[in-house]
């Protein structure tokens, strides 16, 4: 009998410290208009922060837990956690550890991804995979988180980008089709454009390099826009024709929440209607790992996304890397 994931719940945190763009406003006020122009492009007008006492597995476990109660699960019915992330605990051990370990989920195996912002879909492929192949993985939680503020220079302006956040879903085994299938490209050349640099292999942290803020995340040369404007469309494409469905099937689409404009365009290219697809950026900032699963969880809701639906999500990251996934929504 052949084995399919399917996604039983979703879950999503937002932290409690609100950072409109008037904060940042003062804060760049040497920088005339830098917000205002940041804003028209990216839709963005505020972003959440965790305490600053938090790590990224705190800011991870409420939505996990929430993703599980809804499923009518206990942490102990887990056998495997994904947790995507660029903004980890620590370099090493994983993330998805730690989780695990805060989550009470002691039959569960755990490892990271970490291909930034396409993480979500890329893990979710995984857990499919792992579903499919596996009769004793039954139920995999998977997580999507970002702490990037945490990271990041106060007075780096990238920072208005950056907000805090978790985003869970929960797959499950059944005998009726749920995942679809996934697609993935990367561009490697562009993996010195944004990152942090220093800590790592390549630079181990020194005095120096900490006063020189090069462990700290920094954008040291700007992406062309048609990465993802181009790049985005080719990999939804790519997706339906490796799936064998085209892009008009596709009843709802989301991808990585950085700039609004970028999904407008994109929207227009598949020739599908903005009404197929949902964005969280305008209020809740860019969360990175995290966007896409609480896009998900919203866009559920408000119940944009109904039963039975053929649901895309493309995730896009530097790097860079770029995943898409689909699947039917039970």
């Amino acid at each position: 009998m052949d084995r399919f994931a399917t996604i039983a719940s979703t879950g999503c945190y937002l932290p409690e410290i609100k950072v409109h763009n008037d904060v940042l406003r003062q804060r760049f006020a040497h920088l005339p208009e830098f917000v205002d122009k940041m804003e028209e492009s990216s839709g963005i007008q505020c972003r959440w922060y965790a305490p600053e006492d938090w790590a990224t597995s705190d800011l991870a476990l409420p939505a996990a837990q929430q993703a599980l109660e809804r499923a009518g699960l206990r942490p102990e019915d887990v056998d495997l956690i994904i947790l995507g992330t660029d903004s980890p605990d620590y370099i090493t051990p994983a993330t998805s550890v730690v989780l695990q370990h805060k989550l009470g989920a002691v039959n569960a195996g755990t490892f990271d991804i970490g291909c930034a912002c396409a993480s979500f879909p890329t893990a979710l492929a995984t857990g499919a995979g792992w579903i499919a192949t596996n009769a004793s993985i039954k139920v995999v939680l998977v997580v999507g988180v970002y702490l990037m503020h945490k990271l990041a220079q106060p007075n780096d302006p990238m920072t208005f980008f950056y907000g805090d956040g978790a985003g869970a879903a929960v797959l499950v085994a059944s005998d009726k089709p749920g995942f679809i299938g996934a697609a993935a490209q990367a561009g490697g050349a562009y993996h010195r454009h944004w990152g942090i640099y220093s800590g790592g292999t390549y630079e181990p942290a020194t005095v120096a390099s900490v006063e020189a803020g090069r462990t700290t995340v920094k954008m040291l040369e700007r992406y062309p826009p048609e990465i993802n404007h181009e790049g985005w469309p080719r990999l939804v494409r790519k997706l339906a024709a490796g799936c064998g469905f085209q892009v008009a099937d596709i009843d709802f689409i989301l991808f990585t929440q950085v700039r609004k404009g970028s999904i407008e365009l994109v929207m227009a290219d598949l020739g599908l209607p903005m009404a197929k697809t949902h964005t969280v950026m305008e209020a809740w900032g860019y969360t990175g790992s995290a966007c896409i699963p609480m896009a998900l969880d919203d866009a559920l809701a408000k119940k944009k996304i109904r039963s039975g639906d053929r649901l895309v999500m493309v995730g896009s990251g530097v790097g860079y890397n770029q995943a898409a996934a689909a699947l039917f929504m039970p």
